[in-house]
């Protein structure tokens, strides 16, 4: 393996890392955004592991690669990165990334009060508003793509934990959603790990059993992570607990900006929410976004929601990381 060298911009949303490649990616083949996932899940998976994994890295992060948009009327295309692979949709970096656009001249002309940017995502186009006053980019809002209630009140049998229900609910990727009671731990009290452990147990043995289908792409349809809650999904002013874990049993720092989708899909197909009524959904580190569902759509045979999310997105940095040729676990690894 020849000697790499990779540059990024360093940001988080709600403590969740978010690490932009800016330059080092080879010329990624494809002619539509998830062609070019797929060739760079074939040909340039050596990059995910070099920069995700430590010693770059870590189990928790994440990251997204930028790509010309096929998608008519996108200003950019987003590729996200894990520790498990590519994801479809990515609220906390959407948030950071209309900040990103801006501040790095790929909007050229921004317009105050707000900005409108279309990015690309594998699940879709997503719509969001940056604020934008005296030169300076703030908070972000996004309009998902249609979220929808898949399955409700699905019984699965959880190794450890034994028969649970659990909602089943896409928000730009598919989640199981359970409150954390339903498996004796309580979100304010349990440690990270044990919530990161059951949530894991719970997409494990769903994974065996649910048949999950996409109205439109077949390469959507797979189950992405369990998000625990606090339990509170009828409406109300008060903030309401939640913790995504993904992927390989990755925990989202963020309140989960599809994951919030996926909630808010939930909470209005069961009658719980209306159009327009804000819900504020808060993660693991205590940081908020505010949510709601802005629009009723038919999406295949579902009846689904468009809902907006809002947060804010801060720098933390940028680096410039070099692999030599011989370095072999500086190819990436990961302790678990």
């Amino acid at each position: 393996m020849e000697e790499l060298r990779i540059e990024t911009i360093e940001m988080h949303t709600g403590g969740e890392p978010l690490r932009i490649v800016t330059s080092g990616l080879h010329e990624v083949q494809g002619e539509t955004l998830l062609d070019k996932r797929r060739y760079i899940k074939d040909n340039l998976d050596y990059v995910r592991k070099m920069i995700i994994f430590e010693p770059r890295g870590h189990y928790d992060m994440y990251g997204v690669y930028l790509v010309e948009p096929d998608a008519e009327g996108a200003d950019i295309g987003c590729i996200f990165i894990h520790n498990e692979g590519y994801s479809t949709m990515c609220g906390h970096a959407v948030i950071s990334l209309g900040r990103y656009a801006i501040d790095h001249g790929i909007i050229q002309k921004p317009i105050s009060p707000e900005t409108r940017i279309v990015m690309q995502c594998p699940c879709g186009p997503v719509e969001a508003f940056v604020q934008y006053e005296n030169g300076k980019t703030g908070a972000v809002r996004f309009n998902s793509v249609p979220a929808f209630l898949f399955k409700k009140d699905y019984e699965v049998n959880v190794p450890g934990y034994g028969s649970i229900t659990v909602d089943i609910s896409y928000g730009g990727a598919f989640y199981a959603l359970v409150p954390a009671e339903r498996l004796g731990l309580d979100m304010s009290k349990s440690s990270a790990d044990e919530l990161r452990n059951a949530a894991g147990k719970v997409t494990e043995a769903l994974k065996g059993v649910l048949q999950l289908t996409h109205p439109i792409n077949a390469d959507l349809a797979f189950l992405y992570g369990t998000i625990l809650t606090d339990g509170k999904d009828e409406y109300s002013e008060e903030e309401s607990q939640n913790m995504c874990v993904f992927a390989d049993k990755e925990v989202d720092r963020s309140p989960c900006g599809s994951g919030v989708t996926s909630r808010i899909a939930q909470q209005f197909t069961r009658g719980l929410i209306q159009v327009d009524q804000k819900r504020t959904f808060r993660g693991p580190t205590g940081s908020k976004f505010v949510a709601k569902a802005v629009k009723q759509v038919k999406f295949g045979p579902y009846d689904a929601v468009v809902v907006e999310v809002s947060g804010k997105g801060h720098y933390t940095g940028s680096s410039v990381f070099t692999l030599e040729a011989d370095d072999k676990i500086g190819r990436g690894f990961l302790l678990k």
